[in-house]
């Protein structure tokens, strides 16, 4: 179990390109997600991809005529959630905290974006998280 886990995070670039093809896709055959790679490597490349993150957990497949059509195990938001946690884990470690000064640090933020963000903290300090 913990070999899949660990999968499940660590995608290289083409990998996570894939998936971001698929998810926008909702499902997909390879010459789809081909279609929608930039620099595309050849179909037997995206196809040895795509069955290395089906092997990971990541996809599953149908058979529609002789092509497979693949689609995510589980939703973006779901993924993105999973990616976050291992990424505040991994090179913060686990301070939420950390995480959100180095947001402030990295990236720049409009008025609203602010606003937002405060809205969600009131939200979390109301429900108790």
């Amino acid at each position: 179990m913990a070999k899949k886990a660990v999968a499940k995070q660590e995608l290289g670039a083409r990998e996570r390109q894939i998936m971001d093809a698929i998810f926008a896709l909702g499902e997909a055959s390879v010459s789809q997600v081909r279609q929608k790679l930039t620099d595309p490597p050849s179909y037997s490349a995206v196809r040895t991809m795509i069955r290395l993150l089906e092997s990971k957990g990541l996809l599953r497949h149908r058979q529609e005529g002789m092509k497979y059509i693949y689609r995510p195990v589980q939703s973006k938001e779901s993924a993105s959630k999973s990616a976050l946690s291992h990424i505040i884990k991994t090179f913060f470690g686990g301070s939420p905290s950390d995480v959100v000064a180095a947001l402030f640090e990295t990236e720049k933020l409009t008025k609203d974006d602010l606003a937002q963000i405060e809205i969600l903290i009131q939200q979390a300090r109301k429900e108790g998280r």
